[in-house]
Order: structure tokens, then sequence, then C-alpha cells
């Protein structure tokens, strides 16, 4: 059974209080009883001398002998005057006298030799006694002192015998006084032991209730109090203490949440571990790139987790010197970069952050810069070509080619047609350069297709009828109109056209088509899509090079494209402009030969904002 402190201190002060009253009363009547006892036993020492005083004269000359009746009527005087029980005893304990009994009872009274003041009064000269009376039955206090007598005679002892009835009468009333007014303390104590029990309970009462909101998390209620004590100080120091806890819990839980958010809206992944290399937090990112859960990580070993060696000797070389470190790993499964920066946290025991690793997801800047390196190789590589011909021919003129008429005018002419080459270069670089950054806006006007090809056949058909080849058209004329830049199309078209010249032998036939682009599967094209299709019975293209044809400067067989005067950034012009109207451009081959370059354009639905034309507004 679990006491409240209440009743602990109501029940403490009850008991050393009623100790205290009841050791009090006793010691109050032991005092009292001893008062009583040492007044009564002055006054029966008092009556003793007056009666040995009276029996004195009986026991000197000239009567020496006094006669039992003298002596019985004598000791029933004395008893009379002294208002006390006179016995005179012999030395052989035979009673000669005794004022409560009658004379002819005398002889009958019993020997009172072993009465313990008459052996006291023979031995020593004086006894006394409190017992109860053996004849009267009352508790008497008995004095016995022997008689004065001549020399020689035989030792008498007078006793005399007073009732404490009226002694005992009166200490029984003072008793019951003194326990009526202790029972009067005690009950005004108990009163005043639970006033005090609970002014002084309550205010730790509500400090225990504050204390027990504040474990809950819960917002406490001020504990008032007006004492100055020190139940009062606890409870300021309480309440002072839950002010400052709960504004510390507020300004974690502020700095969390930050935090959180933080990690949470950071695209870099955030992993934190313990001294043992435990995973104690990761972040979203972080859970994206390795495809792991927080649930599963935290707790775990690094090295279980991700089984990544060069990760986990990273995380091991930290955690034996720890310092800032940095490093680079790819993952084997998705191929991704991932840069690490490591840093020491300073924790050194468990769920302490000792080591903090970010994670920086460079895979697109990796490629970035491959494509950098590779467009500046190609840039130098091809405007190096016409460059270092101009500079051969130059200087075979400078050594004296100049001087042959024939010579001269062949390599004036080589050198034109270098110098218009390096300039197509330049033209396509600036071009492509242009609609990447935006800086071209698209028109988005409603066009029928069969006007656009017939405008490009119509420029590209003396350099096909050069070659001999046979120009067809298959355009659908219930087509519906797309929203497009004229130009632009006719520039796409041009130079679909234009590859299928050059790579097509003579005598070879192009066909340009424009159909509704064929449902996939059960679903229609998305919002309704034209296909306009250049198909030629070319060289074709190999199947592993398709993917990269419209990249810049790529080509399948360089040795040929130079030699026909392709700068290898046609296709990448042509998808930016296909993609810019918000369409797709692919190529597949056409059996038996040759190769289908596809482009699906997308119907003309009320106005369209292109993606250039997005990239321009922005810029």
């Amino acid at each position: 059974m679990t006491w409240s402190i209440r009743w602990k201190v109501t029940l403490g002060t009850l008991v050393a209080v009623a100790c205290g009253l009841l050791i009090a009363g006793v010691m109050t009547v032991q005092s009292l009883e001893q008062r009583h006892l040492s007044q009564f036993s002055d006054a029966l020492e008092a009556k003793t001398k007056l009666v040995e005083y009276g029996f004195q004269p009986l026991f000197h000359p000239p009567s020496t002998h006094p006669t039992p009746s003298a002596l019985q009527e004598t000791a029933r005087d004395l008893g009379n005057r002294a208002s006390a029980r006179v016995t005179l005893v012999a030395a052989d304990g035979t009673v000669l006298a005794d004022s409560t009994a009658r004379d002819a009872d005398v002889p009958a009274i019993e020997n009172h030799k072993s009465r313990p003041e008459i052996q006291q009064a023979l031995s020593t000269g004086h006894g006394e006694d409190i017992r109860p009376s053996h004849t009267t039955g009352e508790r008497t206090m008995y004095r016995a002192v022997l008689l004065g007598q001549p020399q020689n005679a035989a030792p008498i002892a007078v006793r005399v015998g007073l009732p404490m009835v009226i002694a005992d009468r009166e200490t029984s009333e003072l008793k019951q006084r003194l326990f009526l007014a202790l029972g009067v303390a005690f009950l005004v104590a108990l009163l005043l032991s639970v006033w005090l029990a609970h002014s002084i309970t309550r205010p730790l009462s509500d400090i225990a209730s504050a204390a027990r909101q504040l474990s809950s998390g819960h917002q406490t209620i001020p504990i008032r109090t007006t004492a100055q004590d020190e139940v009062g100080i606890l409870a300021t120091t309480l309440n002072d203490m839950a002010s400052q806890l709960h504004a510390k819990i507020d300004e974690l839980s502020e700095d969390r949440a930050q935090l959180l958010a933080v990690l949470t809206s950071m695209v870099e992944g955030v992993m934190v571990l313990d001294y043992r290399g435990h995973v104690l937090q990761i972040n979203p990112a972080l859970e994206r790139m390795f495809g792991i859960s927080r649930v599963e990580a935290r707790g775990r070993p690094c090295a279980e987790l991700f089984r990544h060696q060069q990760l986990n000797d990273l995380v091991t070389t930290i955690l034996r010197s720890p310092a800032p470190y940095e490093d680079e790993i790819v993952l084997p499964l998705t191929g991704r970069c991932l840069q690490i920066e490591a840093s020491p946290a300073g924790g050194e025991r468990e769920s302490e952050a000792c080591i903090v690793l970010v994670f920086h997801d460079i895979t697109e800047l990796r490629r970035l810069e491959k494509i950098r390196k590779d467009f500046v190789a190609n840039v130098s590589h091809e405007l190096r070509t016409p460059l270092t011909s101009i500079k051969g021919y130059v200087e075979a003129l400078l050594d004296g080619a100049k001087d042959d008429p024939i010579a001269s005018t062949k390599f004036l002419e080589i050198i034109l047609k270098q110098s218009d080459r390096l300039n197509l270069i330049i033209e396509d670089l600036l071009e492509l350069s242009k609609i990447e950054s935006g800086r071209v806006s698209l028109k988005e006007e409603p066009l029928e297709l069969r006007s656009v090809v017939d405008r490009t056949l119509s420029m590209i058909k003396p350099i096909a009828d050069k070659k001999r080849h046979r120009l067809v058209t298959s355009v659908d004329p219930s087509l519906p109109s797309v929203a497009g830049d004229d130009g632009r199309l006719v520039q796409v078209l041009t130079n679909l056209l234009d590859n299928a010249i050059k790579y097509t032998p003579e005598g070879g036939t192009i066909t340009v088509g424009a159909t509704l682009a064929p449902s996939i599967g059960n679903a229609e094209p998305p919002a309704g899509a034209i296909e306009l299709n250049v198909t030629d019975t070319g060289i074709g293209i190999p199947e592993e090079d398709r993917p990269r044809v419209f990249e810049r400067f790529y080509r399948v067989d360089k040795a040929r494209s130079r030699e026909l005067g392709g700068t290898g950034l046609g296709l990448a012009i042509v998808k930016h402009i296909v993609e810019g109207h918000g369409g797709q451009v692919w190529v597949e081959a056409n059996h038996p030969q040759g190769s289908r370059f596809v482009v699906r354009l997308p119907v003309s639905r009320g106005k369209r904002v292109s993606a250039q034309s997005n990239e321009a507004s922005k810029a």
C-alpha cells in the first residue's frame, strides 16, 4: 500500500504528539503520586510520633506494666485522635492493642512479626510499608517505630496505619482530569496536524502534478504558492525549469523541423554514421539513389547495407583517422556517378553522429563534361581538316605553284571549296547553338504539310537531278494542319532530303510521305499526330548506329561524310527543331535497303507553347 505524503505527515505528526503526550502524562502522574505519597508519609510520621508520645507514659514509672485494657483504651483513644489505625506489637509479633478491634478480639489477631514495617522497626528502629490491610482490606500506609522504654525492657513497636482511600480517590480524579486534558490536546494536535499536512503537501501535490505533466510532454500550469520556505523555492524553481525546458523543447522542435525540411528537400543524399559505422540517419535523396528505405537502413552497418567496396573503404578510412575526405564512386547497377564528401562530426558514443557523408549525383555533370570534351574534340577536328587543307595549298602557291596558271587555279578552287565547308560548319554550329540556348523563337501558325513538302522539293530538286535521283511524294490531302514554324520545318525537311541525296547512289529513289500517326495498341496517339517520313534507297545505317546519328558530329562513315561535304550537325539541328515543336524524330531501316527518317508532329489544337518558346521567354 502506498501512502501519500499528506497522510505520512499527518500520521507522523500525530504519532509524535501522542508519544509526547503519553510520556508527559505518565511522568506527570508519577510525579503527582510521588508527591502525594511524600505528603502522606510526612503526615503519617507526625501522627506516629504523636501516638508514640501518647503510649510512653504507660511504660514509664510508676506504671511500667499497663493492663491490656488500658493499652486497648489508649490505642483506641489515640486512633480516634489521629484518625488512623493504631496497633501496639510486642517483639515476638503479638498484637497487644489495636484501635480498630474490640477488646475481646485482640488476642485473636494474627501475629504481626512477618509484617515488613515491624521487621524494619525491630531491626532499625523504624519501618514503613504500603499494602492492603488484612483486617480492613483497604490500601493502607503503615509506619512503625520502637517505643521508648526503660533499659532491659522488651522492645515494643508502635504501628500507625493510615488508609489511602482519600489519596487514591484524589489521585484517580487527577488522572481523569489529566487524561481529559491530554485527549483535548491530542484532538487539537490532530486538527493542527491535518491543517499543517494540507498546507505543506498541497504545493507538493501541485509540484508532483506539474512534474507528471512535464514528463508526459504536456504544457504545465504554473504552480501558485505564497510560501517563502523550501517548498516555495522548489515551486518557483520548478516553474522556471519548466519554462526553460519548454523553450528548449520548442527550440529543438523548430530546429528539428527545419533540419528535416532541409534534409527532405535536398537534392544531395545525406547519410549520418556513428563511431561504429552504423547508419543513424539518411534522407529521401539517398533512398532514391541507392533504392533503400530509411526504416531498413537505420541501425545497420554501412558495409552490410550498401556492399560497395569503395564506399566501405572510404568509411573505414575516416573512422580510423577522422578528417575531411572526398571521393567518387560509380553504382554498378545504375551506372550513376556519385561524388562523396565525408566530414567528421566528433561523436564518440552510440547514437551520436561521428561521420556525415554527402552524396552528389554528378552523373549528368560527367555526361555533359564528356559531351563538351567530345564536342571540343570534334569541332577542333572538323575545323582543323579544312584549315589544314587551306594552309597546305596556300603554302604550295607560295612555293611557286602560283606561277603555274593551271595548278594555281586548281589550288584556289580547292581553297574556295574548303573555305565554303569551313563556313558551313561555322554556320551550322551557330545555328545549333542558338536553337539549344533557346534564342530561336518558333512560330505557331497552322501549316499544311503538303505546302511545306512542295516548297522543299522545289528547292532540293536541282541537287537531286544532278545524281539522277527520283523524287516521289505521298502526302494524304485530308491531313489536318500542324501548328509550327514554316521556315524551320522546311529546314528540317531540307536537311533530311540533303542527307538522303548524299548517301543514296545515283539513280536512287527518295520518297517523301505524310500520314496520320498510327495508334499504339488500343490507344490513340496523344493529342493526335502526323508522321512525316523521308525514305531513301541508299547505303542505309547499321542498327547499332541508329540511336546516335542525331548526336553532334556523329558519323557512321567519317571518311565518306567528309568526302560528301557533311558537317555532322544537320541531324542534331533536325532533332532540336522537331522537339521544339513538341514532336519526335527517329530513324529506322527501309527494306530492302536504305533508311527511313520519321518526324512525328502534333496536329494544331489551338495555341501550343513550344519548348523552345518557353526557354526563350525564360531567358
